[in-house]
């Protein structure tokens, strides 16, 4: 799109949801700044600016400056006169003519700013002056004004409808499993030889730890190893695995999985290969090799979460076992008593089972590795599977849940997805989700969203292949009882805080069995001193917001940083195709706050996607009325979670969606539609009053 239509021109307003209202104020009679349609000259603007602003002798640093008036007063005099209604379209204003030369600065060192300068009219402002300074992007002529919002962009994060209450009469059932790998081959083995060595001796320590850090998934390494880099003693205590559910149940092995999945659809997916003139004969899967692979490159990744690198290269004390506070400054491990200034809790979170009768006890049997078991599984088990289950069935549709029905099914699998909610990806914006849900819809995964309520799940006797058969009966809306036959089924309905088994009361640490640690915004327990990361304390379970709460901790715990949690802006990813990613608030959250303005650019309108043929999605960036302060944004499309960390990128560095707009892309590229994204803003921007400054300017130049 060119200059003209990309930045000035006129956008559908049909939609007041995404219309920009703008900050100048419309024309009245006798104001001085005419509509566009009544082609007032630009003197008569000027005449009306220096009747208003306030001219007299000014000093500064003993040397008098005669006949000045002060940026600041400016502003505050076009905003009380009702010529515009922020300081930033002030400023805009006031800098459109200061670049034409109708005043200057009296140094002539400065643009027109919102502060105590001095600036002078010059006589003849008609002739065009030698401009000095830096000079003037079109840009900053319509940056809209930056709104107060509250210092947190961080949206409430909705509670799985498939997890049971807790209580604190419930006994908490154990399902952190990860000690269980299958099979033990090279791969699993070396991934336990770096994660848990069986031979691994505890450091005999007797000194007093500056940081001690329980759990060794994603926060607990990046806390030790952050405090270990800035010169402190410390030590780290994991029970299982190091790398947490990340490296051996989360991230990497689904993402291998994934990759692999998506490569098999992509061969086998006649429609979609005759639209590029291709086709493909004899396409095959062999699962077991599939996951060989995802095994090996679990082990490979290993190295760098493992207890010879931290202890060997990074100065860590690493235990192997169990932690337990006995008071405020001391945990037990393997009986050795240590002693710290400083702790950082980061034991994470496991799985938990539906309330669904007999799952419980089937679940046990099969991680007994009892013969006539049937396969029940979690994330961290699933991985341990080496074939193909004909009839997979999911109870939970979030991310964990969609991103292995996604790929059970295009490995070939008949999937089963069941929910309570009628839709999936309960924190997306609706319509956002049903985009996944018709795309897995036809590749062939069956939903089944209105389950009121799942009333048993037993064996038949029957065996299918390798796989005991079960039949899980639900009751589905409006009180219709069905049973589903299957032969694995997968549990992702939400997960549980690790926080019961470590005698928190003996600190003075609080918690909740539910919510986890309770923390304040700087991730300090109740007890000074104590801190907490990840998903033991936190509703945002994710890796990379576990490695960024690590780092807050290592600042505020060691070096009285008081830095906020509330101030991280998060964004996430859902792997699925198509990729479903965020950032920030939601327009249901931004609401709350005033009129919210929406910008949306279909992928359908952008070059590289067309040529690629994934055209499906959108980019949809939210502000407020009156600001291009971007609020909040998601992204879904191919590549969505690589793109949404340019809007994150400007999200930290309170870089306005107009501005977005002159950032140059490499052509053509999907990125290109959040550049288009701020075009749209920007084009809705101009209000009247600044086009008819914008057209006397350009007449100037004749």
């Amino acid at each position: 799109m060119g200059f003209v239509g990309g930045v000035f021109g006129i956008g559908n307003r049909t939609d007041r949801r995404r219309r920009v209202c703008p900050g100048m104020k419309g024309t009245g009679p006798g104001n001085g700044f005419e509509s566009v349609e009544s082609g007032v000259k630009l003197d008569e603007i000027v005449s009306s600016f220096k009747s208003m602003v306030e001219l007299r002798d000014r000093s500064y640093m003993l040397k008098m400056y005669q006949n000045c008036f002060v940026g600041s007063d400016a502003v505050d005099t076009l905003i009380e006169k009702g010529f515009v209604t922020n300081r930033k379209d002030a400023v805009t204003v006031c800098q459109m003519m200061l670049t034409e030369g109708i005043f200057h600065h009296v140094l002539r060192e400065h643009q027109f700013k919102d502060a105590k300068l001095f600036y002078q009219f010059t006589e003849g402002h008609g002739e065009k002056l030698v401009r000095e300074g830096s000079k003037v992007s079109w840009s900053d002529f319509i940056k809209p004004e930056t709104m107060e919002i509250d210092d947190s962009l961080q949206p409430a994060m909705p509670v799985s409808s498939e997890t049971p209450e807790i209580t604190q009469d419930l006994p908490q059932t154990d399902l952190n499993i990860s000690g269980q790998l299958y099979p033990l081959d090279e791969y699993n083995l070396r991934l336990l030889d770096n994660t848990h060595p069986s031979a691994w001796q505890d450091p005999q320590n007797k000194r007093k730890y500056q940081m001690l850090v329980i759990g060794g998934g994603t926060g607990g390494l990046v806390a030790a190893a952050g405090s270990a880099g800035v010169g402190a003693r410390v030590a780290m205590i994991e029970k299982n695995l190091l790398g947490g559910d990340c490296l051996n149940f989360g991230c990497v092995p689904s993402k291998a999985l994934i990759s692999a999945a998506k490569r098999y659809h992509a061969v086998t997916n006649d429609q979609s290969l005759s639209e590029f003139g291709i086709s493909v004969e004899g396409a095959k899967i062999d699962f077991g090799k599939v996951m060989e692979r995802l095994r090996r490159l679990r082990a490979d990744i290993s190295v760098n979460d493992s207890a010879e690198r931290f202890a060997s290269k990074l100065g860590v004390d690493v235990y192997l076992g169990e932690a337990k506070f006995i008071d405020k400054n001391t945990v037990e491990v393997n009986g050795q008593k240590l002693t710290f200034a400083k702790c950082t809790i980061a034991t994470g979170g496991a799985p938990r089972l539906p309330d669904l009768s007999g799952i419980k006890e089937l679940f046990e049997a099969y991680h007994r590795k009892e013969p006539e078991a049937p396969t029940i599984v979690t994330n961290e088990s699933i991985f341990n599977l080496t074939e193909l289950p004909k009839r997979f069935a999911v109870i939970g549709n979030g991310a964990v849940g969609m991103e292995l029905a996604q790929s059970m099914t295009r490995f070939g699998s008949e999937v089963t997805v069941f929910g309570r909610s009628r839709r999936i990806m309960g924190k997306e914006d609706a319509d956002i989700a049903k985009i996944l849900e018709d795309r897995m819809t036809s590749e062939g995964t069956t939903f089944q969203l209105s389950v009121e309520k799942y009333v048993s799940l037993k064996k038949t006797g029957v065996k299918n292949g390798s796989f005991m058969e079960m039949e899980m009966e639900v009751v589905l809306e409006g009180g219709e009882p069905k049973t589903f036959v299957i032969d694995t089924l997968l549990v992702a309905a939400g997960r549980t805080p690790n926080v019961s088994s470590l005698d928190l009361e003996n600190a003075g640490v609080k918690y909740d069995r539910k919510e986890g640690i309770i923390v304040s915004d700087g991730l300090e327990t109740s007890t000074k001193g104590i801190f907490a990361v990840g998903d033991c304390c936190s509703a945002y379970k994710f890796t990379h917001v576990a490695d960024f709460m690590a780092r807050l901790v290592v600042r505020n715990a060691l070096f009285f940083g008081k830095d906020k949690f509330s101030r991280l802006i998060i964004p996430w990813c859902t792997y699925t195709e198509p990729e479903i990613a965020h950032v920030g608030l939601y327009e249901k959250d931004i609401s709350e706050k005033g009129e919210v303005v929406t910008v949306q650019k279909n992928f359908a309108d952008n070059d590289r996607a067309i040529l690629d043929g994934e055209t499906e999605g959108f980019v949809r960036i939210h502000t407020l009325k009156g600001s291009d302060k971007i609020l909040g944004a998601s992204i879904v499309g191919a590549n969505a979670g690589d793109l949404i960390s340019e809007l994150t990128l400007a999200m930290n560095a309170d870089y306005g969606l107009g501005s977005v707009a002159s950032v140059i892309h490499p052509y053509p590229t999907r990125a290109d539609a959040i550049r288009a994204s701020g075009d749209l803003l920007n084009k809705n921007r101009l209000t009247p009053t600044v086009r008819t400054i914008l057209r006397q300017v350009l007449k100037l130049q004749n």
